[in-house]
């Protein structure tokens, strides 16, 4: 490669890098908006299909906000001692309930495996499913199905910022 500015990773390049940190990490932070006062919530995630789900109490600000406006952002990062450290995710889209089904039975197999301390709660010979979740914590299952997802990444050059699909 001549001297001078570096190569721009390819798109493919970038989105296995973007969903590469998305499984490395376990927390979002949930952005949220109500009369121009914003709200941040990190929230346990596990990622499937192109999108979030997580546990929330359905009382929550992050979920009656999101809820209401139909919007909410996301940001996932790791951990950086120097700038060229810094990588991540930034995400809009919206946030919608689970109800049981495929979808959350699928889901919840994935979470307790991403978060196996989650079983120590439970008696064992207890089902583990959306109703037992429901229960025990008072939660609901949302899903943030992201409609706009930038990836971040200053080990290839400072201030690099593109937009990806995951």
């Amino acid at each position: 490669m001549p001297e001078g500015k570096p190569e721009e990773p390819n798109q493919q390049h970038l989105e296995k890098l973007a969903k590469d940190l998305i499984r490395e990490q376990r927390t979002m932070t949930l952005a949220t908006c109500r009369e121009n006062v914003a709200w941040a919530a990190p929230v346990y995630y596990v990622f499937l299909r192109s999108a979030f789900y997580f546990f929330s109490d359905p009382a929550s600000r992050h979920i009656i906000e999101a809820l209401e406006s139909g919007q909410a952002s996301g940001a996932i990062h790791g951990a950086a001692a120097g700038w060229r450290e810094i990588r991540g995710i930034q995400m809009t889209g919206g946030v919608n309930a689970l109800s049981l089904g495929l979808e959350s039975a699928e889901v919840i197999g994935v979470y307790l495996k991403k978060f196996q301390f989650t079983k120590d709660f439970f008696s064992s010979g207890v089902a583990l499913n959306l109703d037992a979740f429901t229960s025990r914590f008072k939660v609901k299952l949302y899903k943030f199905n992201p409609t706009l997802v930038y990836y971040l990444d200053n080990s290839l050059r400072f201030g690099f910022r593109e937009r990806v699909m995951l």
